[in-house]
């Protein structure tokens, strides 16, 4: 039946073909076959109107649908923000809109638009900021006067930057998850200097230095009409709408201009950078340079070399590493080139673990071949085709083409640079491409990142030459090390000894301590993200002094955790058995020494050291520092209780080193133990976590296999 189907349709499409009059029919060969040539490149023009007080405007009208919609771009982004105020353009750009206007706050306003299917959004970008609206047309008077009010008369309010820089904190601590973003993150710093504006990164110290003075200054300071672009696109009469942005914008005097920077690049010696990661099982490789700007009069060749070296299936790069040697997933590049700053010549590549030297070699093969096998004239051509028959849809509709135009007003480019695109390209020969690539790409000046896992490697990075390790630690938060031990004390205090014994005591004794051989616990554990409050039911099991079981029923089903010292794994249905990695084996396993219960057994022994100052307080309670079993930890203890009120500590989370605090309450005797059943936790001065402890068993019975590794699916982690 299928190759009945086949032949039905082959016929069909050999039918259609015949009854196309003189074009394929008559082909035998493909090559045969004439390309038409492309018809002129005529696009929309959008009008342009500059206000007396240098406001510049472009109008496109567009009657395909009932919508108008606009955008600000203002002169002004975070290359031009001090380092140490890093991370404000994205709280600017947030609180704009969030924070309301000084007669509508952002809740308001989000009402207000809701109801008319209508958008009033701001933005930040390297080099500017940008404010814009979508509406029907029958709803742009109500959508533009909120537009207006929002560019002229922001308020930004308090709680709305409180809830911008935690979003931000969050996205920090989350930063070094995606391999990719590392790899892009990192390869930057070392093509343009890692204190270059446009490879800087937000951290805890540079978010928390931003004040809502801080932004309030960058408003008065950048939002002037004289640094203005505004672009309108839709449904509506340019006579009229040029009548009405006159009447809005007209009386608005001009300000002082935005100046562009003066960046200087510094980028990082030539050689091999690693950023170890062990819990990957794949090689993220990028080769970085220094690139151009579009006013480089060799910007039609690069842009013709880059699709046949690195730009698609078709290329060099795709053909020869990935499909003929099977050494990538993915891997292509080129130089790139931007409108008013060098971009980064960047090739990139991603392969697994046990082919990374092997890749980075056939990758340098590549670049040498470009000597001896130039890239041909048939390349070209097949690569000046696949720009210019792309060209055309990235200009296809009049949105995209006012875009482009403002893109060029923003920048200086002449208004034709659009129309010169296709012609440039179509000049380029394969003389202008050989002689474009000596002068731009210098295999002995190229910076090569490697992240990945460097136990898996075929061959030590080394083995190319020297190696930088490149640190991609997060700096925790301003004054998280305050509450740390100066260094790490020689021997327990009178004074050390009598405020832990007074802990034990308030916990239930010495002897009850040590009779602990296990605990058992049932726990609610309720995790801080992005999209809300997750809850968790988690039953844990741990067998002092190095084994730990936690079964956690999660929304996807049950997954369990597994520690011991010669193990460390998970399981989920679906998923088998995968070995934890060492780093967060390790963590688990200092979980279980940083226990109270734990720590309470060990009073007397000498490997533990307990350090106070008698005078010492923190506002919360008498500050001990213990020390053993390879975990650091500080106490911050109530001197007439006894009890523990809150612990700080350094730990490893997925996102990279983070200080931790964890408070402690509920307090509640079970079987003569005292213990807190309700624990909240912070990770770098924000909330992370609460765990409520439900039911605790002490030395319950257990059984051993709990503990065992299934054989039969043990996998290894991805």
């Amino acid at each position: 039946m299928k190759a009945r189907l086949f032949v039905v349709f082959a016929a069909c499409i050999l039918a259609g073909i015949a009854a196309v009059p003189g074009s394929f029919a008559q082909a035998t060969d493909w090559q045969k076959i004439k390309i038409p040539t492309l018809p002129a490149f005529h696009p929309a023009e959008p009008k342009r109107i500059e206000l007396p007080n240098g406001m510049v405007i472009f109008l496109q009208e567009d009657h395909e649908l009932p919508l108008i919609d606009g955008v600000a771009r203002i002169r002004g982004g975070s290359r031009s923000v001090p380092a140490d105020k890093t991370g404000l353009m994205d709280i600017y750009g947030e609180v704009w809109r969030t924070g309301g206007t000084k007669a509508q706050t952002g809740d308001q306003m989000d009402d207000f638009l809701e109801v008319r299917a209508a958008k009033v959004e701001t933005g930040p970008e390297i080099d500017s900021s940008i404010i814009s609206w979508s509406c029907l047309k029958g709803d742009f008077n109500d959508v533009f006067k909120t537009f207006n009010d929002l560019l002229r008369q922001p308020e930004f309010r308090q709680d709305k930057i409180d809830l911008a820089k935690g979003e931000l904190f969050d996205a920090i601590s989350r930063r070094n998850d995606d391999v990719g973003d590392i790899a892009a993150r990192e390869a930057a710093k070392l093509a343009y200097g890692a204190d270059n504006p446009y490879a800087r990164d937000p951290e805890y110290a540079t978010v928390a230095a931003v004040t809502r003075e801080d932004l309030v200054s960058w408003y008065e300071q950048h939002v002037q009409p004289n640094n203005i672009i505004l672009g309108v696109v839709g449904d509506f009469d340019s006579a009229a709408m040029e009548a009405r942005l006159r009447a809005a914008f007209g009386d608005w005097p001009k300000g002082a201009e935005e100046k562009k920077p003066e960046i200087e690049f510094h980028p990082e010696k030539p050689g091999y950078y690693l950023v170890s990661k062990e819990d990957v099982n794949q090689s993220t490789i990028q080769m970085v340079e220094l690139g151009v700007t579009r006013d480089n009069p060799d910007y039609y060749a690069i842009n013709v070399f880059n699709e046949a070296f690195g730009g698609g299936f078709a290329s060099r790069l795709f053909k020869n590493i990935r499909t003929e040697q099977g050494l990538a997933y993915s891997v292509g590049g080129g130089i790139s080139a931007r409108y008013d700053h060098p971009g980064i010549l960047r090739l990139a590549m991603g392969t697994k673990s046990a082919t990374t030297i092997e890749s980075i070699r056939a990758l340098y093969q590549q670049i040498d071949e470009l000597q001896t096998n130039p890239i041909s004239p048939e390349e070209v051509q097949r690569a000046k085709d696949s720009i210019l028959n792309s060209f055309v849809f990235n200009f296809d509709s009049p949105d995209k083409v006012l875009r482009e135009r403002m893109g060029y007003e923003f920048y200086g480019y002449p208004q034709d640079f659009l129309e010169r695109f296709r012609a440039g390209i179509e000049k380029v020969t394969a003389a202008d491409v050989a002689r474009i690539i000596p002068k731009y790409l210098h295999k002995d000046q190229l910076k090569v990142l490697v992240v990945g896992n460097t136990a898996e490697f075929d061959k030590p990075l080394s083995s190319l030459g020297t190696v930088t390790n490149v640190d991609i630690t997060i700096p925790p938060p301003p004054g998280a090390k305050s509450e740390e031990p100066a260094q790490k004390p020689s021997a327990s205090n009178p004074e050390g000894k009598a405020l832990a014994a007074k802990v034990v005591d308030a916990m239930g004794g010495l002897a009850k301590l040590q009779s602990v051989k296990s605990l058992r616990s049932e726990l609610t554990l309720t995790r801080k993200t992005p999209q809300g409050d997750m809850a968790l039911s988690i039953q844990s099991t741990i067998v002092f002094p190095d084994h730990m079981r936690a079964e956690v029923q999660a929304p996807q089903g049950t997954m369990t955790i597994v520690v011991t010292p010669d193990a460390g794994f998970m399981s989920a249905e679906g998923m088998g058995v995968r070995d934890m990695p060492a780093a967060q084996k390790t963590e688990t396993m200092q979980q279980i020494h940083r226990d109270l219960v734990f720590i309470g057994q060990h009073l007397n022994d000498p490997a533990f050291i307990f350090s106070a100052a008698a005078s010492e307080k923190a506002g919360e309670g008498s500050v001990l520092d213990v020390n053993g079993a390879g975990v650091s930890i500080r106490w911050f203890v109530d001197p007439q209780s006894g009890r523990v009120l809150r612990e700080t500590y350094e730990s490893m989370s997925p996102a990279g080193p983070s200080h931790d605090k964890t408070i402690f309450e509920d307090w509640k005797t079970v079987d003569g133990l005292t213990l807190p059943y309700l624990r909240k936790n912070k990770q770098n001065g924000q909330d992370s976590s609460a765990a409520q402890l439900n039911k605790i068993e002490i030395n319950p019975k257990i059984d051993s296999r709990l503990f065992e590794k299934p054989a039969t699916e043990a996998k290894t982690s991805p």
